[in-house]
């Protein structure tokens, strides 16, 4: 959830496949014959073209998963983008192909049918692992499924895996890379094998970019959803704080916790957004959040021309900082113009007051994060039906005695030892996260009702930290590619509840644009 590379640092981005043994042989066996010739091309197809295909006979569920897991045997040994495919993925294809046979409730539309990959911090009660990458959590059994997973499995869509990711979402070592878990091994960026696939949603955004599966589920507490979209090419929506339930997902602190999709397309995000935001009573802050989904969802908000009216911010200190004239800021520049033709107001050369303090408000999210995580870790671990491990000390220990597994030696646990070290929430932490507060409504609450904007255009994640302090939302969309290939996209953040605005923000400039194109797969 939390991204290495803070987005306080710099925009500068352009610098052993692990199944797991519940893997089932016969799935292998399948997925090896799934590269066959399908009628209806399934490679970059949308939610809208397959439930258009199902409808019109052309594909069914089974075939779907078969193709995938055909594609997730042939490209995951590359990528490391999959950590464990669910055995009863194809027994879920039938069932979905049943119901659309017999025309039950709500089998032709949404995510019926529809394959997803859920990040391995997303607890699954079934026959899969759920260990956020480690091997310390190997084998250990949750006491119900996820908050979101329920609402995927009410709205009928198919369980594939779970996506690797960069190990316990990037909060066991600062040394680590992105995309590296024990289990999993290292993820790999599909356009430029050798480029940071960033993370820690890497497996999400890999596999959904390379075309593993249909769309996926991250999570972010700083930066890892909007992170791994921008360097993968594809759309990711961090909503607001509590959109989303965080119930079953292996935490870092639930005062920046967020669930979102990862897709192709911002209508993807929109319709997988509309089948896990709302209230769960697991999960507290889903009560207040849920207030603010639309009364009809989200999908009504893909409007060709939801720029039209739009006021969109630009800061430029600190987020536009490339040099002038630099291919960057010359397509960067090019894209605001884009936004005006589209009939937004862009309003430029906008200054946050107490930005200067941006860089020192990374140090007070990390002190409260240290806290909130110990006490976060150690409430899940001991509400698991069984586990290895049931404390944070004990995970560090299991570390320290299988460090060969985990890497120990090579990238260390000095978050985790920073965060065992601490008391929870002392004075310390209470001072940081005081700090944070005053810092969202000096900061950017302030800039965004003083200039009445609808959202904050940046580049890349530059501005996750701006949103995961204030719990609001933010979606990249695939804005160019580097001179060798590699992503970089654009971010839209707005105040809570603003993800219709957003939507309709990033809708509109993903129709004027239409930059995303398939990985090449360069080594």
């Amino acid at each position: 959830m939390h991204c290495l590379k803070m987005a306080t640092s710099s925009i500068a981005i352009l610098a052993f496949s692990l199944f797991s043994h519940l893997l089932l042989p016969t799935l292998l066996a399948i997925s090896a014959q799934s590269n066959a010739i399908h009628a209806f091309p399934i490679r970059e197809a949308t939610i809208k073209d397959l439930q258009l295909a199902f409808k019109q006979n052309k594909l069914t569920s089974r075939q779907l998963v078969e193709f995938y897991l055909g594609e997730i045997h042939r490209l995951n040994p590359l990528l490391h983008g999959v950590i464990e495919v669910n055995p009863d993925a194809l027994s879920q294809a039938d069932k979905a192909d049943y119901e659309r046979k017999v025309k039950a409730a709500g089998s032709l539309r949404g995510l019926h049918g529809i394959p997803i990959l859920l990040k391995d911090n997303i607890a699954t009660k079934d026959k899969m692992n759920t260990t956020a990458g480690s091997y310390a959590l190997l084998g250990s059994v949750v006491p119900r499924d996820a908050g979101v997973v329920v609402k995927l499995r009410k709205a009928g869509a198919i369980i594939l895996g779970k996506a690797s990711l960069s190990e316990w979402s990037n909060f066991r070592s600062s040394k680590a890379p992105s995309g590296f878990s024990g289990r999993g091994g290292q993820g790999k960026n599909p356009y430029v094998l050798s480029a940071d696939p960033c993370g820690s949603s890497s497996g999400s955004a890999i596999s959904v970019a390379a075309n593993l599966v249909a769309v996926s589920l991250g999570t972010e507490t700083d930066g890892s959803i909007l992170c791994p979209s921008s360097s993968n090419s594809v759309v990711g929506l961090k909503p607001t704080l509590g959109l989303t339930s965080r119930a079953g997902v292996i935490p870092i602190t639930p005062r920046q916790d967020s669930i979102g999709p990862i897709c192709r397309t911002v209508a993807d995000a929109a319709y997988v957004l509309d089948a896990i935001a709302g209230f769960d009573h697991y999960d507290p802050a889903t009560r207040t959040a849920s207030e603010y989904i639309p009364r009809g969802g989200y999908k009504q908000f893909l409007r060709p021309h939801g720029l039209k009216g739009k006021r969109l911010g630009i800061v430029r200190n600190p987020f536009f900082n490339f040099d002038k004239g630099s291919p960057l800021a010359q397509v960067f520049d090019h894209h605001l113009q884009t936004l005006r033709q589209e009939g937004a107001l862009v309003i430029d050369h906008l200054e946050i007051g107490n930005i200067d303090s941006l860089y020192s408000i990374a140090n007070d999210e990390m002190t409260a994060m240290l806290g909130e995580f110990k006490l976060a870790i150690n409430a899940y671990l001991k509400e698991l039906v069984t586990s290895p491990v049931r404390s944070l000390a004990e995970v560090i220990a299991f570390n320290n005695k299988f460090s060969d597994l985990e890497k120990i030696k090579e990238y260390g646990q000095d978050f985790f030892l920073l965060a065992e070290a601490t008391n929870g929430i002392g004075k310390k932490e209470k001072a940081a996260i005081l700090n944070l507060e005053k810092f969202t409504r000096d900061g950017f609450e302030k800039l965004m009702t003083r200039n009445k904007l609808d959202a904050l255009v940046t580049p890349g994640y530059a501005v996750s930290t701006l949103l995961a302090v204030g719990g609001f939302p933010g979606i990249n969309v695939p804005a160019v590619y580097a001179g060798d290939g590699e992503p970089f996209g654009i971010c839209f953040g707005g105040l809570k509840g603003s993800e219709p605005k957003l939507l309709e923000v990033a809708y509109g400039f993903e129709q004027a644009t239409k930059i995303r194109k398939p990985p090449s797969f360069k080594s």
